[in-house]
Formats: structure tokens, sequence, C-alpha cells
């Protein structure tokens, strides 16, 4: 178990069970859908489906007790935590295989919002909503969306919170748990009971991704840890890759609900490899827990001796509000602010570009072809920008990045529309707000874990990732009030604008990481980050 033991781990493996269980009950009736190519709406739920609910909050409950330590929520650890040896430490297998690990959690996490772009033409269709390809539909396809990222914000905020309280490990294995059960939204009847489940999805998939920045920064190796945290964050773009070419290739035989389904083996795969993640040594230290500490430290290579653990008091009281207060004021507002672009990017412009794309004249295969090939094109950005943030200046990578996602946008807002007959320009403008936005949001995911010490780092990362998430919310509520489903131009400037103002605000409050004894700081930070 990465040198720590599980709270509870009979518990946590029954509830396991219990919520795989659950859903396979479900599985039944969407076979039985085949003959209706799987159209599900207004069927009434079997006696299978209701012991399988009954099971999968069962099962969550029991999987949540087995995972949260005895006095989790009572402790009062150090603000912070220096450790030489681990700050001297070199890259081993063990590092590799970590990273190799949270980049799947990563991909699954971040595939869960971004279906909902994918999945909306089809549900729109089933359901009779109103959307872009339905404009006499009666609810708007919006509120999936909507309903779906405000829960990702409540989960960037609580899993924050609860990844400071119970350790990193446990949340992000009660998010892959969370992420099975709500494998279910892929066989629901009733577009009522998509959005209760959808919600629900949003709440782990809100927390999985500030958790594992939190756990990297404080355990990968400081010469090391800039630049692969944005290769992991990179991910996001690898997750539209992966939701594009799923879309692409199964949508068209097994309908919308299989991108859901696909839930359940994602989920199984992550917590099947829990044992290749461990606690963050610092967190352990910081909770009084040294002999897990040690176990974790010596399998990655830092022996620690007397005098090497410095535990730093906490200063700063309080909960999220410590983080908009000194020495943290003008970082917070920063990262507020590139967090808010970021999300109305992404939820405003990429949430809507597959039902605009076929709004233009491309049919759904056509649509996500076109944006699995503009993904694959950009990917490469991933790797330079990598480089740029570990060898070059996180401060700088945020503003070139946003920068040159910004033009991208703007270009498009004033001739998006008419480059749906020339395929070439529309892949090279797309793979900018596409894996652009997906890198930036990963500099920005690993910039604000750097940037704040071991006790307020989760609730750091959680803030930022939230933040972003309430820009999609912003977006989506609009359309939801009345507002027709924007253009591709409006959806390009919607992004553009606060992309514009989000490189003013890193260029007057942004500092440089520590980059900690093997490179010496650059700027020093004022939140006291550990190398």
């Amino acid at each position: 178990m990465g040198g720590v033991e599980l709270a509870r781990p009979l518990y946590f493996w029954l509830g396991f069970l219990a919520t795989v269980a659950g859903v396979v009950l479900h599985l039944p009736m969407y076979v039985n859908g085949a003959d209706m190519h799987y159209r599900l709406a207004g069927m009434p739920m079997d006696l299978p489906m209701t012991i399988g609910m009954v099971l999968i909050l069962a099962g969550l409950l029991v999987t949540a007790y087995g995972l949260v330590p005895p006095g989790a929520f009572t402790a009062k650890p150090a603000g912070d935590v220096r450790v030489r040896a681990l700050d001297d430490a070199r890259m081993r297998p063990a590092h590799i295989g970590l990273v190799v690990v949270l980049s799947v959690a990563v991909i699954i996490d971040a595939m869960k919002p971004i279906t909902l772009s994918f999945v909306a033409p089809g549900m729109g269709k089933e359901y009779g909503l109103k959307s872009a390809l339905n404009p006499a539909g009666d609810l708007p396809v919006a509120l999936l969306p909507l309903v779906g990222l405000t829960g990702t914000v409540l989960g960037s905020l609580l899993w924050g919170w609860m990844g400071d309280k119970i350790g990193r490990k446990p949340s992000i294995l009660f998010a892959g748990v969370l992420f099975i059960g709500t494998a279910i939204c892929g066989v629901m009847p009733d577009f009522e009971w998509n959005l209760i489940m959808c919600g629900a999805m949003g709440l782990g998939a809100g927390g999985m991704l500030p958790i594992t920045f939190s756990l990297l920064a404080e355990t990968i190796p400081p010469r090391h840890k800039g630049w692969v945290m944005v290769l992991i964050g990179g991910n996001l773009a690898v997750a539209y890759l992966a939701a594009s070419w799923l879309s692409a290739s199964l949508v068209g035989e097994y309908s919308w609900r299989v991108l859901w389904l696909v839930g359940l083996p994602t989920g199984v795969i992550l917590i099947l490899l829990n044992r290749f993640i461990p606690e963050s040594p610092r967190f352990l230290l910081a909770h009084g827990r040294d002999t897990e500490a040690h176990a974790v430290m010596a399998r990655y290579g830092a022996a620690v001796s007397a005098g090497e653990v410095e535990r730093v008091a906490d200063e700063h009281r309080g909960g999220y509000s410590r983080l908009f207060r000194p020495p943290f004021t003008g970082l917070t507002v920063a990262v507020v602010i590139l967090g808010l672009s970021i999300g109305l990017v992404t939820y405003g412009f990429q949430l809507w570009i597959p039902s605009n794309l076929q709004r233009l004249g491309l049919d759904q295969h056509t649509a996500d072809q076109a944006l699995r090939d503009s993904t694959l094109l950009g990917l490469p950005l991933i790797f330079v920008s990598a480089a740029m943030y570990g060898l070059w200046s996180a401060k700088k990578t945020i503003v070139v990045l946003s920068a040159l996602v910004g033009a991208a946008l703007v270009v498009l807002s004033f001739s998006g529309e008419a480059l749906a007959h020339d395929r070439t320009w529309l892949y090279l403008l797309l793979a900018g707000p596409i894996v652009g936005t997906a890198t930036i949001g990963a500099v920005l995911a690993a910039y604000s874990s750097e940037i704040y010490p071991t006790r307020v780092r989760s609730r750091g990362s959680g803030l930022s990732a939230g933040v972003g998430k309430f820009g999609g919310v912003a977006v989506t509520g609009v359309l939801v009030a009345g507002a027709a489903v924007p253009s591709i131009g409006t959806t390009a400037l919607l992004g553009a604008v606060p992309l514009v103002l989000a490189v003013f605000a890193v260029l007057l409050f942004g500092v440089e990481p520590a980059k900690g004894s093997t490179g010496g700081p650059v700027e020093p930070s004022p939140a006291g980050a550990e190398a």
C-alpha cells in the first residue's frame, strides 16, 4: 500500500466490491436495449437497478468509513514540513511508477467533465432537450453541464479540504470509487436521474486533480517536480483525445450512454493500482505519523537522520479564507483570475464545440474526428511547456501560453464559422484552445501546488481547480436561463478577454516557486513553500 496501510482495509474493500456490484446490476437494462439502439428514455427502473442503487450508496458510505483515519478531523498538524533528504533525492523507479499511475488517474478524472460535451448531442436528441441541434426542445440540455460542473466546483473545494484532513491517498481512492458508482449515468432512463448522477460524478471529478498535484509536489524531488507536474497535467489534453476517440469510435454503434459506462472499468483499474500510490511523507510528518513517513521515504531513496526534519508552526488560522490573507493575497488573486479564464475557455468554448461543429454542417463522426485530430496536432505543446516550466520560468510560461491561446481565440472569434470549410486552418486553430488551455490548466495546477505550504496545499490546489470549474458554471447558467447556445465566434471571444486579464494578473502578482536546495530560489515564495 505504498508504505501506508488504509485506516480500515476490510471496510474499504467491502465498500468497493458493493459499489462495483451495484453498477453491474444496472448493465442488463443497457444490454437489453440493443434492439432500440440503447434508447432507454422513459423506461421504468427494474428491481436489479433498484438493488444496485442501494448497493452503490451503501458501498460509498462503507468505503468512506474504511478510508478516514481515526481523529483525522480533530488533529492539529504542523503548518509546513521541510525534509532535506526528500529535497536532495534523485528520481528512482518508485517515482516513475508514481508518475505513471497518477497520469492514469488524471486522464480518468479529466475525461468525466470532458465527456459532457460529447454526450450532450445524443442525450439532447433522446430526451428531446433544447440544444443547438434542437431549438424546439423543452428543458435545455445545458442543465447537464450546469449540474455536473457545479458538482466539480463543490468537489474541488471539498476534496481540497478533505485532502488536508484525511490525507492525499485516501482522498484519491474515494474519488476513484465514486467514479465507479456514477458510471450508472449511462443507464439512467430519465433525464432527472442523469442530472443527479452527473452531480455526484462532478464531486469526484472535481476533487481528484488538486489532490494529485498536492501529492506530486510533496513526493517528486524539487529539481524535477515542475516539469513532471506539467507533463502529468498535460494529460488533460490526452483525456480530451481519449474522449473524442471513444466518441468517434463507439457512440455510433453503442449510443452516447457508453461514454458514461467506461467509468466502471477505468475506475476499477485506478483502485487496483492503489498500491503504487503512497501517502505524502510530508503530510504524514505534519500529522506526527513518523514511522509511516519513514517507510514511504525509504521507498523513494530518502533516508532520514536526526535533524533533517523541520516542522514549521502554522501561523495562519482559518479555512479557505487564509488563502486570501497575507502573505498569500496577491498570489491567490492571480490564481483565481487565471483559473476563471481557463474555465471560461474550457466550458464556454470547448464544451459546445462538438455541437457547434455539427451545427455548421459536420456530422457527429466527422466533428469528433476533427477534434481528435486537432488534439493530436497540439500534443507537442505539452512537452514544450514542461521544458519551459522546469528549465526557464513558471511565471513566464503561464504568460506566454495564455497570450498564445488568447491570440488563437481572437482569430477564431472573427473567422471561426467560415473556417468550417477550411479544415487545415480549423484544425490548427482548434489545437490552441483545446491543447493550449489544457496545458495552461496543467501549469496552473503545478504552480498552485508549489506556492502554498503543506497544511494548506490541497486547499490552494482545490481553489485553483474550483474557480476554473466555476467559469463553466457561469457560462452554462446563462444558457439555462434562456440564452441561445453561443456560436464558435462568441465562445472564442468569451475566452479571449479573461485570458488577457489573466496575463496582467500573473505579471503583477505572480512569483517564481522556490527551486530548492539544488537550484537555488529564483524569487522566494511568500508562501514559504518547501522545495
